[in-house]
């Protein structure tokens, strides 16, 4: 994988022929959100600490990226 991030999640278009990828959060951190999402709604957080639990959620990221990147 050339950007172990995935890149930007929500690139903006500047002058109207580029992205500007220096901008938001990246794709990794919008997928680790996501898991976490999924952890807190779950119940799986009640007893983790918070530091394995956001180190579990780039887990998730990093596969899923790797994936992505498998897939193409």
């Amino acid at each position: 994988m050339s950007d172990k991030t995935g890149g930007p999640a929500f690139p903006v278009l500047s002058g109207g022929t580029h992205y500007d990828h220096d901008t938001g959060m990246t794709l990794r951190d919008y997928l680790a959100a996501a898991a976490m999402q999924g952890m807190l709604a779950s119940g799986e957080l009640d007893t983790t600490p918070f530091s394995t639990a956001a180190e579990n959620a780039y887990c998730y990221a990093d596969a899923m990226l790797k994936e992505r990147e498998r897939a193409k």
